[in-house]
Protein backbone atom coordinates (compact mmCIF):
# COMPACT_ATOMS: atom_id res chain seq x y z
CA UNK A 1 0.00 0.00 0.00
CA UNK A 2 1.14 3.84 -0.81
CA UNK A 3 1.29 6.22 1.76
CA UNK A 4 -1.93 8.52 0.63
CA UNK A 5 -2.21 12.01 1.52
CA UNK A 6 -6.03 13.52 1.34
CA UNK A 7 -6.18 17.36 0.65
CA UNK A 8 -7.25 20.09 -0.34
CA UNK A 9 -4.63 22.01 -2.24
CA UNK A 10 -5.93 25.61 -0.70
CA UNK A 11 -5.61 24.40 2.42
CA UNK A 12 -2.41 25.56 3.66
CA UNK A 13 -3.25 23.14 6.78
CA UNK A 14 -2.94 20.34 4.00
CA UNK A 15 -0.16 22.28 2.16
CA UNK A 16 1.78 21.68 5.29
CA UNK A 17 1.93 18.08 5.06
CA UNK A 18 3.14 18.53 1.23
CA UNK A 19 6.00 20.67 2.16
CA UNK A 20 7.25 18.09 4.91
CA UNK A 21 6.97 15.37 2.76
CA UNK A 22 8.33 16.82 -0.16
CA UNK A 23 11.66 18.26 2.10
CA UNK A 24 12.46 14.59 3.45
CA UNK A 25 11.77 13.19 0.18
CA UNK A 26 9.40 10.88 1.42
CA UNK A 27 7.36 9.17 -1.67
CA UNK A 28 3.69 9.62 -1.12
CA UNK A 29 0.06 9.76 -3.59
CA UNK A 30 -1.83 12.99 -3.47
CA UNK A 31 -5.77 12.67 -3.60
CA UNK A 32 -7.16 16.19 -4.12
CA UNK A 33 -10.12 16.32 -1.60
CA UNK A 34 -11.89 18.89 -1.42
CA UNK A 35 -14.39 20.00 1.76
CA UNK A 36 -16.75 22.15 -0.24
CA UNK A 37 -17.77 19.46 -2.47
CA UNK A 38 -19.21 17.23 0.24
CA UNK A 39 -16.23 14.54 -0.83
CA UNK A 40 -15.14 14.84 2.99
CA UNK A 41 -18.59 13.65 4.09
CA UNK A 42 -18.27 10.43 2.07
CA UNK A 43 -17.93 6.71 3.94
CA UNK A 44 -15.10 6.40 2.21
CA UNK A 45 -13.04 9.05 3.28
CA UNK A 46 -15.42 9.07 6.99
CA UNK A 47 -13.66 5.35 7.36
CA UNK A 48 -9.96 7.35 7.08
CA UNK A 49 -11.11 10.15 9.02
CA UNK A 50 -14.20 10.12 10.91
CA UNK A 51 -14.06 13.51 11.79
CA UNK A 52 -14.76 14.63 7.99
CA UNK A 53 -11.81 17.11 7.91
CA UNK A 54 -8.64 17.47 5.23
CA UNK A 55 -5.74 16.52 5.88
CA UNK A 56 -5.48 13.62 6.30
CA UNK A 57 -3.04 10.58 5.45
CA UNK A 58 -3.84 6.76 4.72
CA UNK A 59 -0.26 5.14 6.40
CA UNK A 60 1.55 2.18 3.99
CA UNK A 61 0.02 -0.15 6.71
CA UNK A 62 -3.46 0.91 6.21
CA UNK A 63 -3.15 2.95 9.60
CA UNK A 64 -4.35 6.44 9.31
CA UNK A 65 -3.84 9.66 10.76
CA UNK A 66 -5.31 13.05 10.99
CA UNK A 67 -4.43 16.86 11.73
CA UNK A 68 -1.85 18.79 9.96
CA UNK A 69 0.57 19.43 13.03
CA UNK A 70 0.10 15.58 14.33
CA UNK A 71 0.62 14.07 10.69
CA UNK A 72 3.90 16.24 10.13
CA UNK A 73 5.49 15.55 13.89
CA UNK A 74 4.88 11.90 12.49
CA UNK A 75 6.66 12.13 9.91
CA UNK A 76 9.28 14.53 10.90
CA UNK A 77 10.13 12.91 14.09
CA UNK A 78 13.93 12.43 14.02
CA UNK A 79 15.02 14.95 11.67
CA UNK A 80 16.52 17.86 11.32
CA UNK A 81 12.84 19.76 11.60
CA UNK A 82 12.31 19.07 15.14
CA UNK A 83 15.16 19.87 17.35
CA UNK A 84 17.19 17.84 19.55
CA UNK A 85 17.38 19.97 22.67
CA UNK A 86 14.63 19.25 24.57
CA UNK A 87 13.36 23.03 25.58
CA UNK A 88 13.92 24.17 21.94
CA UNK A 89 11.39 21.10 20.98
CA UNK A 90 8.88 22.11 23.43
CA UNK A 91 8.90 25.60 22.29
CA UNK A 92 8.60 24.15 18.42
CA UNK A 93 5.26 22.50 20.03
CA UNK A 94 4.50 26.09 21.78
CA UNK A 95 4.59 27.72 18.52
CA UNK A 96 2.62 24.83 16.46
CA UNK A 97 -0.07 24.46 19.63
CA UNK A 98 -0.37 28.26 19.50
CA UNK A 99 -0.79 28.41 15.27
CA UNK A 100 -3.74 26.19 15.37
CA UNK A 101 -5.44 28.33 18.14
CA UNK A 102 -4.49 31.89 17.84
CA UNK A 103 -3.42 32.24 14.38
CA UNK A 104 -5.11 29.88 11.90
CA UNK A 105 -8.56 30.38 12.83
CA UNK A 106 -8.49 34.25 12.25
CA UNK A 107 -6.20 34.53 9.40
CA UNK A 108 -7.30 31.73 7.57
CA UNK A 109 -10.74 32.06 7.99
CA UNK A 110 -10.73 35.65 7.25
CA UNK A 111 -8.66 34.28 3.86
CA UNK A 112 -11.41 31.83 3.00
CA UNK A 113 -14.30 34.15 3.16
CA UNK A 114 -12.62 36.79 1.43
CA UNK A 115 -10.62 35.21 -0.96
CA UNK A 116 -12.59 31.78 -1.97
CA UNK A 117 -16.34 32.92 -1.00
CA UNK A 118 -15.61 36.57 -2.20
CA UNK A 119 -17.58 38.09 1.25
CA UNK A 120 -16.32 42.02 1.19
CA UNK A 121 -14.91 43.25 4.72
CA UNK A 122 -18.09 44.50 6.35
CA UNK A 123 -19.33 41.84 6.03
CA UNK A 124 -16.90 40.06 8.32
CA UNK A 125 -16.44 39.68 11.65
CA UNK A 126 -14.25 42.52 12.56
CA UNK A 127 -12.82 40.11 15.55
CA UNK A 128 -10.99 37.52 12.40
CA UNK A 129 -9.24 40.98 11.50
CA UNK A 130 -8.32 42.22 14.93
CA UNK A 131 -7.09 38.69 16.20
CA UNK A 132 -5.34 37.91 13.11
CA UNK A 133 -3.85 41.52 13.13
CA UNK A 134 -2.54 40.33 17.07
CA UNK A 135 -1.21 37.29 15.96
CA UNK A 136 1.33 38.53 12.93
CA UNK A 137 2.19 41.32 16.05
CA UNK A 138 3.08 38.43 18.08
CA UNK A 139 5.03 36.80 15.43
CA UNK A 140 6.58 40.21 14.51
CA UNK A 141 8.15 40.10 18.12
CA UNK A 142 8.80 36.61 18.66
CA UNK A 143 10.38 36.05 15.49
CA UNK A 144 13.91 37.22 17.29
CA UNK A 145 17.00 34.08 17.23
CA UNK A 146 14.79 31.58 15.17
CA UNK A 147 17.40 30.63 12.22
CA UNK A 148 16.64 27.28 12.05
CA UNK A 149 14.03 25.68 10.01
CA UNK A 150 11.26 23.67 12.31
CA UNK A 151 7.77 22.21 11.74
CA UNK A 152 6.54 25.44 13.71
CA UNK A 153 8.30 27.21 10.86
CA UNK A 154 6.35 25.40 8.17
CA UNK A 155 3.19 25.50 10.60
CA UNK A 156 3.09 28.63 10.79
CA UNK A 157 4.13 30.07 6.84
CA UNK A 158 0.78 28.07 5.89
CA UNK A 159 -1.02 31.01 6.12
CA UNK A 160 1.21 33.66 6.93
CA UNK A 161 2.09 33.87 3.31
CA UNK A 162 -1.27 34.03 1.75
CA UNK A 163 -2.10 36.36 4.79
CA UNK A 164 -2.36 39.42 2.32
CA UNK A 165 -5.55 37.30 0.59
CA UNK A 166 -7.44 38.08 4.15
CA UNK A 167 -6.69 42.06 4.18
CA UNK A 168 -3.53 41.43 6.21
CA UNK A 169 -0.80 43.84 4.84
CA UNK A 170 2.55 41.80 6.27
CA UNK A 171 4.35 45.36 4.77
CA UNK A 172 3.28 46.66 8.57
CA UNK A 173 5.53 43.60 9.86
CA UNK A 174 8.68 43.36 8.14
CA UNK A 175 10.49 40.59 10.50
CA UNK A 176 7.37 38.56 9.33
CA UNK A 177 7.42 39.62 5.69
CA UNK A 178 11.73 38.56 5.87
CA UNK A 179 11.20 35.16 7.78
CA UNK A 180 8.10 33.97 5.39
CA UNK A 181 10.62 34.66 2.25
CA UNK A 182 13.18 33.00 4.43
CA UNK A 183 10.79 29.99 5.14
CA UNK A 184 9.86 29.96 1.62
CA UNK A 185 12.76 29.78 0.51
CA UNK A 186 14.34 27.05 2.61
CA UNK A 187 11.17 24.51 1.55
CA UNK A 188 11.51 25.33 -2.34
CA UNK A 189 8.58 27.54 -2.09
CA UNK A 190 7.53 30.20 -4.90
CA UNK A 191 6.38 33.49 -3.17
CA UNK A 192 2.94 33.30 -2.88
CA UNK A 193 0.85 35.39 -5.23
Amino acid sequence: MVLSVYGDSVSGNCLKVKWVLDRLKIDYRWVETSVVDGRTRTPEFLGINPAGQVPAVRLEDGRSLAQSNAIIGYFAEGTDLVPDDRYERARMYEWMFWEQYSHEPYIAVRRFQMFYLGRPDAELDPKLFERGAAALGRMEFGLEGRDRLSLADVALVAYTRVAHQGGFDLGLYPRVKAWVARVEGELGLPPAA
